[in-house]
């Protein structure tokens, strides 16, 4: 397994530098590790979405090789930026969900609802999207320790990894930031 994660840091290092060669054998090589936090990401999602976790793989990779050259630091780095990736684009499909939707009936949603449901309504996510945002000028860390456990599906102790902390760190974090969108969540009214 160590030398898998050295690879795969060896070639997001040649990938950086624009060896195209880099990307197809990177492909194919993290394909298994994105398409399980693809998996992890639409098990949250409604059932008739029309985006399946083979399609979030690709277009995230897209997405990653399509822009600017990142300096990664290590096959850890890659998998966090994607999971921020993955998040970004089921937030646009459901940002482009509500446009098509428009109003709606209205209701509110406890923690508890969000944490066990599928997000069937898009609203849902993009509260859970704003919260996050407005956790992330309060507390960056705790923002990504949600990102990477509740949406990642990352264990406590590869979110420490991930974030270069201690387990019992991101344990206090994810309780805390837990308790902080409770109560932001808790009340708050969306378009169904």
């Amino acid at each position: 397994m160590e030398a898998v994660k050295g690879e795969v840091t060896l070639l997001l290092q040649q990938m950086a530098k624009g060896d195209s060669d880099a990307q197809a054998q990177l492909f194919s090589l993290v394909y298994c590790e994105l398409r399980k936090l693809a998996r992890n990401y639409m098990r949250r999602e409604r059932i008739e979405h029309t985006l399946q976790p083979t399609a979030l793989v690709h277009e995230a990779f897209l997405r990653l090789v399509g822009s600017p050259p990142v300096n990664w630091q290590n096959r850890v780095h890659f998998f966090a930026v994607t999971a921020q990736v993955m998040r970004r684009i089921l937030v646009d499909q459901a940002r482009g969900r509500l446009r098509k939707k428009r109003g709606g009936n209205n209701r509110a949603v406890s923690l508890d609802e969000v944490i066990l449901c599928n997000y069937e309504n898009p609203a849902v996510v993009l509260a859970i999207h704003e919260c996050l945002l407005r956790l992330a000028k309060l507390d960056e860390r705790q923002s990504r320790v949600v990102e990477l456990r509740f949406f990642g599906g990352l264990s406590i102790e590869a979110t420490a990894e991930v974030l270069s902390v201690s387990p019992k760190t991101v344990k206090r974090d994810w309780n805390y930031a837990r308790a902080w969108l409770y109560g932001q969540l808790n009340g708050r009214v969306y378009a169904a």
